[in-house]
């Protein structure tokens, strides 16, 4: 016994090498291998005759692949569903024989079955019955009914009256009712939601695959899809803090065909608040903290509507001894309102809900940015948004109509010089209206079950000016003609398109690999050649390049040398990003990361005033800035903190 040993010594028949090669057997059979075998034997230790350890043999031998699969002594109309849902099926003649897939199946078809009105089928309502002799090497799987089967698993259900129950939020009983459309409604003291409201989020049809019997007089068929979406629906209005959807037989009668619906709702608190502090340090010796606040109200008009309303401030100093520094040398301060509406608003397409997430947002902001010794640029605008997400991995967001209006306020005779030596710069930054559309598609399986791997991409198309530059031609105005204005200031035209693509390799629990590429190009023409500066890109910070600070490279191989140009973000037209993370657990929670970062952007155009910046594929690999760096994570699932060294 050497007491220094990582792990003490224990007996051989504590270890029980045959129940482990009985398991070990099994899994083989639950994964095809039925001739395989796991065997142990005893090997003493020839140094010492107190010691000795267990070697194990597994003789796979060749799996059984699956042949044909019938579904039997089902009735007729459960069977007819089953056959129809058959292009669904996860067991594939020719495939090899998983017990886990057979499982998997069973679950399929009691879904398939509960979306067409079978309320009470469960998977366990069906067994397998196999053939292996029929074909050798191949297994014939027929699936039927458990003995017993209950009469209310084999036929469907309707959906008969709706009651709703709204709990006040400190829980109190509702002690009002009234009736709306067929749903009895019963609240505490004050009606908080809309009774339509409540008939929509309740009664929109949902879809179903091909479903033959969905007719007229089988819409109202009961189906486990719609419960879902019904649930998701009303969780997804942040208004209720607790929620229970039930369906219940209306009679006691053993002909009962109808499920009476009883909800029971919970408000939550009405408001929301968030405040978040930040301190920036930048390359130009620019330090200083910020701070933003936000205030949301839930169940605005009583239709799940809610309203944010933001306000954001921040201010940095000249922490050199460089010439002519101020005490507080810049300031930015904002607020913005947005109100969403959890559907459709305009233009309506009737009084039915989409059987999946939609949303209409209205928002209007205003931002004072002050370059103190240089200039003052004040934003405002406004944008209406439709998001829809169809599935659980895509989700489409529409923005037909974006207005921004950048104006330039004062100028100090400094910032005129520099603007004399930087033409595009003082464009880019001139009076400008910015009319746009835009479109962003986003792709993310991580919520897919069995995805080990998941990837999210998303990709954005912005078109600014063109249909205000085509009402113009309508006019007589030529297309491509420079100096056209909107309101009395020049408006932009230009096209951006912005694409990012992440994935993560899941190594094993203990070890993973995250990657990332993003790419973006911006192209302006027309009534203006240079995109205005708050569309051009940027790299660098925490979430891009990580050893280098935000807006501090390119573009290109161009970097300002002249220190009267420090306070300039470096942004560019075009943008490559990429990042490979490696993360590995050091204890429970806690992940250590290394990782390499790669990135610059670049203009599509020429510019005198800046050299060697523009995109060009010669110096392109030249032009890349590499960081690497490690850090530390503590994953809460929810939420990750972490601490970058780049």
């Amino acid at each position: 016994f050497n007491r220094f040993a990582a792990n003490p010594p224990v007996f051989i028949s504590t270890v029980n090498p045959e129940i482990r090669a009985k398991v070990g057997t099994n899994l083989l059979h639950d994964y095809g291998y039925f001739n395989g075998t796991v065997r142990f034997q005893t090997v003493p230790d020839k140094k010492d005759s107190l010691k000795a350890s267990i070697r194990y043999t597994v003789d796979m031998k060749d799996p059984y692949y699956i042949d044909t699969v019938y579904y039997t002594r089902f009735n007729p109309r459960t069977l007819r569903i089953m056959e129809r849902g058959r292009r669904g099926s996860l067991l594939t003649p020719g495939e090899q024989f998983n017990v886990s897939d057979l499982d998997a199946e069973r679950s399929r078809i009691s879904t398939l079955l509960r979306n067409r009105g079978y309320f009470y089928f469960r998977p366990d309502y069906m067994k397998y019955q196999a053939d292996t002799l029929l074909n050798p090497g191949h297994v014939s799987l027929r699936l039927i009914p458990v003995p017993g089967l209950p009469d209310a698993a084999q036929r469907p259900y309707y959906v008969g009256k709706t009651s709703v129950f709204l709990y006040g939020k400190g829980g109190e009983a509702p002690n009002s009712t009234l009736e709306f459309r067929g749903l009895d409604i019963h609240y505490y003291k004050k009606m908080q939601v809309r009774p339509n409201m409540l008939y929509r989020w309740l009664n929109y049809q949902a879809y179903v695959r091909n479903d033959s019997l969905r007719n007229s007089a089988h819409s109202r068929l009961y189906s486990q899809y719609r419960q879902t979406r019904i649930q998701e629906r009303l969780s997804q209005l942040s208004i209720f803090r607790y929620l229970d959807l039930q369906y219940i037989p209306q009679d006691s009668t053993a002909t009962c065909d109808t499920l009476n619906v009883r909800l029971q709702a919970t408000f939550d608190k009405p408001y929301d608040a968030e405040l978040e502090f930040n301190l920036t340090t930048k390359s130009n010796n620019q330090t200083g903290p910020g701070a933003s606040f936000g205030l949301t109200r839930y169940n605005v008009f009583g239709g799940g509507e809610t309203w944010n309303v933001k306000l954001k401030g921040s201010y940095e100093w000249q922490t050199g001894q460089n010439k002519g520094s101020s005490l507080m040398n810049s300031w930015e301060m904002g607020v913005s309102t947005a109100l969403t509406f959890p559907r459709v608003v305009f233009p309506s397409f009737g009084g039915r809900e989409y059987d999946f997430p939609a949303t209409t947002t209205f928002r209007l902001y205003i931002d004072q940015l002050n370059r103190a010794r240089y200039y003052k640029l004040l934003s405002f605008g406004g944008n209406a948004t439709y998001d829809f997400q169809p599935t659980r991995t895509s989700r489409h967001s529409i923005t037909p109509f974006k207005l921004t209006f950048n104006v330039l306020q004062h100028q100090s005779k400094e910032f005129m010089e520099i603007a004399a030596d930087n033409p595009a710069l003082y464009v880019s930054l001139d009076n400008q209206f910015i009319p746009a559309m835009e479109y962003t598609y986003t792709y993310d399986n991580a919520s897919v079950r069995r995805v080990k791997n998941p990837i999210w991409w998303q990709s954005t198309v912005t078109s600014a000016g063109n249909v205000t530059a085509t009402i113009y031609r309508a006019f007589g105005k030529p297309y491509n003609e420079e100096g056209k204005k909107l309101l009395g200031a020049p408006f932009s035209q230009f096209m951006k398109f912005n694409t990012e693509f992440r994935h993560l390799w899941n190594m094993d629990k203990n070890n993973k690999i995250a990657s990332r590429v993003a790419l973006g190009a911006l192209f302006a023409y027309g009534n203006a050649t240079i995109a205005p500066y708050s569309e051009q890109f940027y790299v660098g910070g925490a979430n891009s390049i990580r050893a280098f600070t935000v807006r501090s490279i390119g573009p290109g191989g161009y970097h300002p040398k002249d220190s009267k140009y420090s306070y300039l973000d470096q942004t560019g037209t075009f943008r490559f990003e990429a990042n490979v993370e490696y993360r590995f657990r050091i204890f429970k929670s806690i992940w250590g990361a290394t990782f390499l970062d790669a990135g610059n952007v670049w203009l599509l155009r020429k510019d005198e005033a800046r050299p060697d910046s523009q995109l060009r594929l010669k110096t392109f690999p030249k032009q890349i800035a590499l960081g690497t760096g490690v850090g530390v994570r503590y994953d809460m699932d929810i939420l990750v903190f972490r601490l970058d060294f780049g």
